[in-house]
């Protein structure tokens, strides 16, 4: 099977609360699933990675042969593309969690898209309902 997983993370404030938002959608754009959850105190690239680590563990949950993980993150995807360093030790982490989970799956792409991107914008809008409080059907 092949997924397109759109991650999104965000923080209020810098750090600050913060959450990171999931979706995840066949090759033809069906959803298959959404999940938005609160972490806590985070910055917010620290959310955004962990936004990258719920979609990867989605993609191996589904069995995923083939994912492609879209972010508004142009930081992100060019770390995990190798074309940007990681000096942040946190991010490190973060990053060396995601390129080890990411090894589970057999052919992996990184996407930057802009932050109006319908399914970007749908992954904000659930991490900021998370952030409120408020569950997905609420919105």
């Amino acid at each position: 099977m092949r997924m397109v997983l759109y991650s999104d993370g965000g923080a209020r404030g810098n750090p600050g609360p913060a959450a990171f938002a999931v979706v995840a959608c066949k090759e033809d754009g069906f959803v298959l699933y959404e999940k938005a959850e609160c972490i806590g105190v985070a910055t917010n690239n620290e959310a955004e990675y962990r936004g990258l680590i719920a979609a990867i563990n989605m993609a191996a949950s589904y069995g995923a042969q083939e994912a492609e993980f879209v972010m508004d993150s142009e930081l992100v995807i060019k770390q995990m593309r190798g074309e940007f360093r990681v000096k942040a030790p946190n991010l490190r982490r973060l990053r060396d969690d995601a390129m080890a989970l990411s090894g589970e799956i057999p052919k992996v792409r990184y996407r930057h898209v802009r932050r109006d991107d319908p399914m970007i914008t749908r992954a904000d809008a659930l991490l900021n309902a998370a952030l409120d409080g408020k569950s997905a059907l609420e919105m």
